[in-house]
């Protein structure tokens, strides 16, 4: 069961947190989140997922900056947002899909217990040009039922936009010759 706008802003302060918050940008049943004013991209022309790889910093101007396709830029939301005993979930808004503009690449889904800024896997079909502070995702929380086990793995508590972490499932031991074993957290 998804929560209703209403229940959303019942349950601020609660079981979940939105900060900072603006009234105008509850919807019927989601919470719209806005772009943060940075970017990072990858700086390796092969991204490798057991080293940490290379990223630099973009910032996008008050008059936009148009992103170009067939690159990975990786955003964040304005909003810090804390869930206890509720999934979270983001998608693009149809607006901005309209554009050819994706969000997220596969990482829309939240875990009880997350606490911190989302990171936005933004890609686009052709060029746009985007802007800071723009509504580019809605959030929305799907009710949870039996014993809830909450998230405290690697983005946990996150301040920034965050590149991947998977090569931390590695081990610094990690020989590539051989079977992975993963941590899978």
């Amino acid at each position: 069961m998804i929560l209703s706008g209403n229940e959303i802003r019942r349950r601020l302060g609660g079981d979940l947190q939105i900060t900072p918050y603006d009234e105008a940008n509850l919807n019927p049943n989601s919470y719209n989140l806005c772009l943060h004013n940075e970017l990072i991209v990858y700086e390796e022309v092969v991204l490798d997922m057991a080293k940490e790889n290379r990223v630099r910093r973009i910032e996008i101007p008050a008059d936009g900056l148009v992103i170009s396709p067939n690159r990975l830029y990786l955003g964040r939301t304005v909003e810090k947002t804390t869930t206890h005993n509720l999934v979270p979930q983001i998608e693009g808004r149809s607006s901005i899909g309209r554009l050819g503009l994706f969000v997220h690449v596969t990482a829309g889904f939240g875990d009880a217990g997350f606490s911190g800024f989302w990171t936005l896997e933004i890609s686009c079909i052709q060029p746009v040009r985007i802007y800071p502070g723009v509504p580019i995702c809605q959030i929305f929380y799907h009710e949870l039922t039996g014993e809830v086990s909450e998230y405290t793995s690697k983005y946990q508590h996150n301040r920034d936009i965050q590149p991947s972490k998977l090569f931390q499932e590695f081990g610094d031991d990690h020989d590539p010759q051989l079977p992975l074993q993963f941590d899978n957290k």
